[in-house]
């Protein structure tokens, strides 16, 4: 019997060590839910013992070890989560991170009791958190952003009192932000970002004293952003931008001494900015823009010493911009544009040597810029203070440290010179200065800004003729330089600009530019012949050439336009002959307009090919006969083709020509006219206008809450329209 026991033992241990555990079971199963596309899980074998040696799994160093660690993150997995990942209960750490994992979240991962860090962000799980996620109490971290997940977050997160990191979203999360969130009081990170989220923030989030990053952007948030937020005493992050926030600034957002980063953008916050923000000593960016906020800019601004980036743009911020602003010495962008500031430029900006982005334009800002601005701003890059009341010089330093690429101080009222100094900017890719009182020639230091591709000088003052180095800006696309007074002809270098898309003057190698999309000559004194060579433009989308003094006839060329679409628009000016034949080629056009010129002949018959055409107007020119076969021209108004001989055998014209059709006086003029009985009209408006306002009146007199408040209305609107007034005394 003794040899009988000595003989199985041996086969008894064989046996136990080709035995794989439990784990290594629950695994297998896992793995059999995936496709491993590049077989980074070939070293998974059910012969092993324990799946402690594969890759991805660690295990306890005990006798009997167990799986507490599973990291597959980057291996390009897809597939399920399946249900076995529950089996393993003493699981601390699972990452299937920037994988391609889908389907639902299974509710066994509640029962991995033991785990602290879950990652599964960059994935497409789909569906809601399951609600037994709130049975991991030692849970730490939670990533599950960049997936698919959808439906309200469950209220069992508010059990994961050892949170410090949680974030989900980027997809479809929607409800409200749950209440019981507040009960997660070691959370230090909160990030809800890109989901549907709607309701308020809930009071709670006040007993979050250790958050530290609260990022809920870019949801369907509303009301007021709860004055509990100046609780959270340790915030260094507050993002709450593209939601529906209405309501004050809270003054409590002073108490958050360590926040650094503030960024409320894109909300419909109103009223003033609160001053107890220059509390906010270590702020580094603060982003308050796009929202409807009122009143001055506070000086307190000035104490944050350290803020490097401040946005206040597209609000409603009246008064000054303070002087206090000048002492940030880090400010590197200042986008104060879209408001109704006034005054001057503080002369302080010009020594903010970290300066690289400033915009101040659409203001009502009056004075001169700083003399200085641009000569100790090693880093400037954008300088925009367009559509203000500026005067003087442009600063002359504006290009010293050349790291500028956009310049735009258009519709203002600077005077002299361009500045030779201008030559610097070679990185230059945007310089407007268009709509000031700017003199003198354009300096051939043009030439060297090699990277411009878009140059508006148009209405100024300036004279002499166009430099030939204008030629080496062979990336311009838009070139604008009309009601100037620039002598001689355009350099024939212009020919080299093979990028234009925009251009509004006529050159002599006009063909050349092949890539020009819009050719806008409206309102000036071109004379002579339409050049032929304008067929060559074979992206041409839009064609401008009304009011101007072009003679001859239509260049059949303008019949190979196959790009024209928007519209072609010849009218006034003092063009004869035919209508070519060829125009009707242009099938894509919608808009032809070709009124108050000379022509004469027929309106050609094929124009019945212009399937797209929406609009015409051949009035007042000298065209006979019958109207080709255009389903447009069916239903068109008198209006059309008044001033032109009677046309005989039209058997689509439902119209007599009128009279009432009066000549159109312009250029923009080409808009379609409606006809009605005025007289009619003027009796039906009286009526109801006299109705109206007795019954108006007669509602004040019966409700005094309503009059009251008519009244109250009145007064807000007069000081309203008197501030308006006064903000923009500079452009009258």
């Amino acid at each position: 019997m003794g040899g009988r026991l000595v003989f199985l033992l041996p086969t008894l241990l064989v046996s136990v060590s080709e035995e794989l555990n439990s784990d290594g079971q629950y695994l297998l199963e896992f793995k059999n839910s995936l496709e491993d596309e590049f077989n980074f899980l070939s070293n998974w074998n059910s012969a092993d013992g324990t799946p402690c040696g594969w890759i991805g799994v660690n295990c306890t160093s005990d006798s009997e070890p167990v799986v507490w660690s599973l990291d597959l993150h980057w291996m390009n997995l897809s597939g399920i989560l399946s249900p076995s990942i529950g089996g393993l209960i003493h699981l601390k750490h699972l990452d299937l991170s920037y994988n391609e994992f889908r389907g639902d979240i299974p509710n066994e991962i509640g029962n991995c009791s033991l785990l602290t860090f879950l990652y599964l962000r960059a994935n497409r799980f789909s569906g809601p958190l399951p609600e037994e996620i709130g049975n991991l109490s030692l849970l730490e971290e939670f990533v599950a952003y960049t997936n698919d997940l959808t439906d309200p977050l469950p209220l069992s997160v508010g059990n994961l009192q050892n949170l410090k990191i949680f974030q989900v979203g980027e997809k479809s999360i929607s409800g409200n932000i749950p209440a019981e969130i507040g009960r997660c009081r070691s959370l230090q990170l909160l990030g809800l970002a890109d989901n549907r989220i709607t309701g308020e923030i809930p009071k709670a989030i006040g007993l979050l004293g250790k958050l530290m990053g609260l990022c809920i952007r870019t949801n369907q948030l509303s009301g007021f952003i709860p004055k509990e937020i100046g609780n959270c005493s340790n915030l260094e992050s507050l993002a709450l931008y593209e939601n529906g926030f209405v309501g004050y600034i809270p003054t409590e957002i002073g108490n958050l001494k360590f926040l650094k980063w503030l960024y409320l953008y894109d909300n419909e916050l109103n009223g003033s900015i609160p001053r107890e923000i220059g509390n906010l000593s270590l702020g580094i960016e603060i982003d308050l823009s796009d929202n409807y906020l009122t009143g001055e800019i506070p000086a307190e601004f000035g104490k944050i010493k350290s803020l490097r980036v401040l946005h206040i743009f597209q609000n409603q911020l009246t008064g000054v911009m303070p002087n206090q602003i000048s002492s940030l010495r880090n400010l590197t962008q200042l986008d104060l544009s879209n408001n109704y500031l006034r005054g001057p430029i503080p002369s302080g900006f010009q020594y903010l040597t970290k300066m690289n982005f400033l915009r101040l334009s659409e203001n009502s800002l009056s004075g001169y810029i700083p003399l200085r601005l641009g000569r100790y701003m090693s880093s400037l890059a954008i300088v925009e203070f367009s559509d203000n009341c500026l005067t003087g010089k442009i600063p002359p330093h504006i290009c010293r440290q050349a790291k500028l690429i956009r310049l735009s101080l258009g519709f203002n009222k600077l005077y002299g010179n361009i500045p030779n100094g201008i030559k610097n900017c070679a990185l230059l890719e945007t310089f407007d200065l268009v709509g000031n009182r700017l003199t003198g020639t354009l300096p051939s230091g043009v030439g060297n800004l090699v990277n411009l591709y878009s140059f508006q000088l148009d209405g100024n003052e300036l004279t002499g003729p166009i430099p030939p180095e204008i030629g080496n800006c062979t990336k311009l696309q838009s070139l604008q330089i009309v009601g100037n007074h620039f002598t001689s002809k355009l350099p024939k270098e212009i020919g080299k600009l093979s990028q234009l898309i925009v251009f509004n003057t006529l050159p002599n190698d006009l063909g050349t530019l092949s890539q020009l999309e819009l050719l806008k000559l409206l309102e000036n004194k071109f004379s002579g012949n339409i050049p032929s060579s304008l067929g060559n433009l074979s992206y041409l989308i839009e064609l401008q050439m009304a009011g101007n003094q072009f003679s001859g006839q239509i260049p059949p060329e303008l019949g190979f336009l196959s790009s024209l679409q928007i519209v072609m628009n010849l009218s006034f000016n003092n063009l004869s002959g035919s209508i070519p034949l060829e125009l009707g080629k242009l099938s894509l056009l919608e808009i032809l307009l070709l009124n108050n010129n000379h022509l004469s002949g027929k309106i050609p018959t094929t124009f019945e090919s212009l399937l797209s055409l929406v609009e015409f107007n051949f009035s007042y020119n000298n065209l006979t006969g019958p109207l080709p076969a255009v389903k447009l021209f069916k239903n068109m108004t008198s209006c059309s083709l008044n001033g032109n001989p009677f046309y005989k055998g039209n058997p689509f014209l439902q119209v007599t020509l009128s009279k009432s059709c009066s000549a159109i006086g312009g250029p923009a003029g080409w808009k379609p006219e409606t006809s009605f009985d005025m007289e009619t009209f003027k009796v039906s408006f009286l009526v109801t206008y006299t109705i109206i306002v007795l019954t108006f009146v007669l509602v004040l007199c019966i409700n005094p809450y309503w009059r009251q408040a008519w009244f109250y209305y009145i007064e807000v609107s007069v000081t309203s329209c008197y501030n308006f007034v006064v903000d923009n005394l500079c452009y009258l």
